[in-house]
């Protein structure tokens, strides 16, 4: 299945790899690589907030919080050079968060720390990859940021007093995120896309270490050794940069493959290119299940207009050919019933493919923003892979379900995966069918138009749609709205 230059850009061996679930554990385990490192940290990312703790129980000496822990790396580890690459839009935001200008200002005077924004995108387009690499020993590639409101432990507990905003100290509520670290050749790559974004964004040329370190944290444990990695990517066009859309194909494809079934994690669910491939595969008289797990809610008012409204269109549309009844989308909640933020980005098909990375299930991650997405596939390589990926769709579902990862396994092994889910669900921690709400006249012109949520960069980079999203579903399956 795997087409490097189709549907993904290299497949590269990883020694390690692991997925880490919910930033708790990944903040943690990052600050650890970084104390490892001898050569270079690259930090890619949407956002990055100087004041949250990648570890509030710090025993090595090294701060716990990032702003002062990669100052105090400057200061210790000279011959460690950081590089931190950010979205520029919404760069406003850092004036407002305290001492981060004046942290800002230090690293401006270092030579072993640069930052720098990210324009380099069409108009209306974002930096959206997540990516940390060191020494191109070690990579994390996912939807984690090293941001404000991301950190939570797999518990989710209602009211943590540990979630709190770092202005204000307000809770804010539980947050569901992945990322996976690699190493190998496989992190290699991941270091020659970011340095190859840094050069994109006008940061010049960085150096490729050559050192012989081992930065991954010991008390990770790999739940893959020798794999082989697809890396898929998406870029809007602009000016000399051509663009990509390997996370759109590869997306395609894994739908394509399907047998039993597909599970996925996710900020969105808005796509109409995936929304019709799932279409194909529902008029099957033995296709495969579909299930989404996404946030009840979307964070921000704009996406919320946008992305909501999609979703509840889209799931109108996708009922109408469900006649064998194999698509879901649920969202999670606590033990005391609160909404459990989705921002992963995990999809699961037949525990042969697992694939974790930035790109949402909406049309921009399909075409216009930087994205970045890593794929295991059992059948490129990989094989006797199933188990483990099971063991982590078992734990992703356990979590969600307030269940053991045995139970969840057991139950599934009989009644696959909606059945599994509906069979579990209860009271308390578990996952709650999404049922959409009629969306208002100026969010149905949003969602037909795609303004907010385009697909491509027009003529002069203005974002401009591919066919609508309901015009394309209606003239793809010829359905009216009832």
């Amino acid at each position: 299945m795997l087409e490097p230059g189709r549907n993904c850009w290299r497949i590269e061996r990883a020694d390690r790899a692991a997925l880490v679930v919910d930033a708790c554990d990944y903040f943690k385990l990052a600050r650890q690589a970084m104390l490892r490192a001898k050569s270079q940290i690259m930090l890619i990312g949407w956002d990055f907030d100087t004041r949250i703790f990648l570890d509030e129980e710090e025993r090595d000496g090294a701060p716990g919080e990032l702003g002062p822990f990669l100052s105090w790396m400057a200061k210790h580890r000279p011959e460690v050079k950081i590089n931190i690459l950010r979205w520029n839009l919404g760069a406003i935001k850092l004036l407002g968060r305290g001492t981060t200008i004046f942290r800002l200002a230090q690293w401006a005077a270092s030579k072993q720390i640069t930052f720098k924004l990210d324009g380099a995108h069409p108009f209306a387009a974002s930096h959206h990859q997540k990516i940390v690499v060191i020494d191109d020993r070690l990579a994390f590639c996912g939807g984690i940021d090293m941001t404000a409101t991301r950190w939570d432990t797999s518990e989710h507990r209602t009211d943590d007093p540990r979630r709190k905003r770092p202005t204000t100290g307000r809770l804010y509520g539980p947050w569901h995120d992945a990322t996976m670290a690699v190493d190998g050749a496989a992190a290699r790559a991941l270091g020659d896309l970011a340095r190859t974004r840094w050069e994109i964004a006008g940061g010049g040329k960085l150096p490729v270490p050559d050192v012989e370190s081992d930065p991954w944290p010991p008390e990770l444990e790999p739940h893959f050794t020798g794999v082989d990695l697809a890396v898929a990517r998406t870029r809007g066009s602009i000016k000399d940069v051509e663009p990509l859309r390997e996370i759109e194909a590869l997306f395609l494809d894994m739908i394509k493959r399907a047998r039993r079934f597909v599970y996925a994690e996710n900020q969105f669910f808005a796509s109409r290119t995936i929304a019709e491939a799932i279409a194909e595969r529902l008029k099957e008289p033995d296709g495969p299940e579909f299930v989404f797990v996404t946030p009840n809610v979307v964070e921000g008012v704009i996406e919320e207009e946008v992305m909501s409204p999609a979703r509840a269109e889209l799931m109108r549309r996708l009922a109408e050919v469900d006649v064998h009844k194999r698509f879901r989308i649920y969202t999670p909640v606590t033990q005391d019933g609160e909404d459990i933020y989705v921002h992963a980005k995990i999809t699961i098909v037949d525990d042969e493919m697992l694939r974790v990375g930035s790109a949402n299930i909406n049309n921009r991650s399909m075409g216009l923003d930087s994205e970045c997405d890593l794929l295991l596939d059992a059948q490129a390589g990989n094989a006797g892979v199933e188990d483990k990926i099971g063991f982590l769709r078992c734990r992703l579902l356990a979590e969600h379900l307030g269940a053991s990862g045995e139970e969840v396994k057991q139950v599934f092994a009989d009644k696959g995966l909606i059945g599994t889910i509906e069979q579990l669900r209860g009271k308390g921690r578990t996952l709650v069918p999404f049922v959409p709400k009629e969306p208002n006249d100026l969010e149905k012109a949003l969602v037909e138009k795609e303004l907010l949520d385009p697909e491509s960069a027009g003529e002069d980079d203005d974002p401009a749609p591919r066919p609508g999203l309901l015009r394309g579903m209606r003239r793809r399956f010829g359905h009216r709205r009832r």
